[in-house]
């Protein structure tokens, strides 16, 4: 049987898709890492750009992008369903977000890694900066990029 082709829309905060993009970090972050509901979901999701990957019309991966300033975007909220991990969705996510932080003339990428996904983030040519810190009892590390 052939692999269900997969969609990625990239959407604004109030389109009616926030909600598949909520379901997909409330099972990543809140069910599987007990993440408290308020950290997670957050009044940026409402201004940020979002980027969600459907497979067989299910939602499987999600991302957002935050504007900090004039010439720095956040990328964070990053998740990927448990059983559709290790195939590059968050990958392909990431260059995506990247590609449009260069078309919009962003010249600077940040983002806040859990320790475990530091990887992950470091072959898309992201730099930690600053020390460990705790969020939400999770170790993460400042990362930026500088885009060309």
């Amino acid at each position: 049987m052939p692999p269900e082709s997969l969609e990625i829309e990239f959407f604004s905060g109030t389109d009616p898709l926030l909600s598949e993009a909520l379901a997909v970090r409330q099972e990543v972050f809140i069910e599987e890492q007990g993440i408290d509901p308020l950290i997670e979901l957050d009044d940026y999701d409402y201004i940020a750009w979002h980027i969600l990957a459907r497979e067989g019309g299910r939602a499987i991966a999600t991302a957002r992008l935050v504007t900090l300033d004039a010439t720095t975007a956040k990328i964070g909220r990053v998740a990927v369903l448990k059983q559709y991990r290790e195939r590059g969705l968050a990958s392909q996510l990431l260059a995506m977000l990247i590609e449009y932080c260069v078309r919009e003339g962003f010249s600077k990428v940040v983002l806040d890694a859990q320790l475990s996904a530091l990887r992950l983030y470091e072959k898309q040519g992201f730099q930690a900066v600053g020390p460990v810190f705790l969020e939400a009892e999770i170790p993460h590390q400042r990362m930026e990029k500088t885009l060309k």
